[in-house]
């Protein structure tokens, strides 16, 4: 793992350690909950520079780096969005995956009935944003293998993160977060001809990593967003 500052409400710093390798963050407890707004960006924008590596799988047994307790598999809501994460029993901290951690700050929400049938139009396969895994969209609402839900980027929750910024902590781009997702799902980022999706074979069992040609919908998203 890396060890990374980020700033801390009200004052200070926070010191997380980030693998980048299995797209994962170790939190001591109540760090989360401190990172200012400028950090969770920050922490934001390192997620999009290595989301396009495949991420490597989680061991079955994960252990406290502070303890070396087994962790616990732990099925939380953060306000709408149903999140996932690994916790120390003796409450040292958790692990929690680049995804879910977006997921908890409400960047990425799932999609609902009527937005995934318009994704239904244009691809019968996406890329689960969890785990690399394809999923298939005409049968199914989440991964077959991490059991994510088809998720998409929250333009409302980056608008309101970037509003609490400072001017300095802007980004230089003025971005139009509600665009992401109407282009996307008018189908103007699905280019490639319906068969391509149809054709991808199944995943393997257990592990999928991530497929070309199938769409990642936080991923474009992230990338549309912090493109310059």
């Amino acid at each position: 793992m890396e060890r990374r500052e980020f700033a801390r409400k009200p004052q200070g710093g926070v010191h997380l350690d980030l693998c980048f390798a299995c797209h994962a963050i170790w939190f001591d407890q109540y760090e989360s909950a401190q990172l200012t707004p400028g950090a969770v960006l920050d922490l934001f924008k390192q997620i999009h520079d290595h989301h396009d590596q495949p991420p490597r799988p989680l061991g079955e047994r994960l252990h406290c780096p502070a303890c070396r307790e087994r962790l616990l598999l732990t099925q939380d809501l953060q306000r709408t969005n149903r999140i996932s994460y690994y916790r120390c029993a003796a409450a040292h901290g958790r692990l929690t995956t680049f995804f879910q951690f977006l997921r908890e700050k409400q960047f990425v929400r799932s999609l609902t009935a009527p937005e995934i049938a318009t994704l239904k139009a244009h691809v019968s396969q996406v890329r689960c944003s969890g785990c690399g895994a394809p999923v298939n969209v005409e049968r199914d609402a989440q991964c077959g293998y991490c059991r994510s839900p088809i998720s998409i980027l929250d333009p409302d929750a980056v608008t309101r993160t970037l509003a609490e910024l400072s001017q300095a902590e802007r980004p230089r781009r003025r971005m139009d977060p509600a665009k992401i997702v109407e282009d996307m799902l008018a189908g103007q980022r699905f280019e490639e001809p319906r068969a391509r999706f149809d054709s991808r074979a199944a995943a393997p069992a257990g592990w999928a990593v991530a497929s070309e040609g199938l769409v990642d919908l936080v991923g474009e998203a992230l990338d549309f967003l912090m493109s310059d």
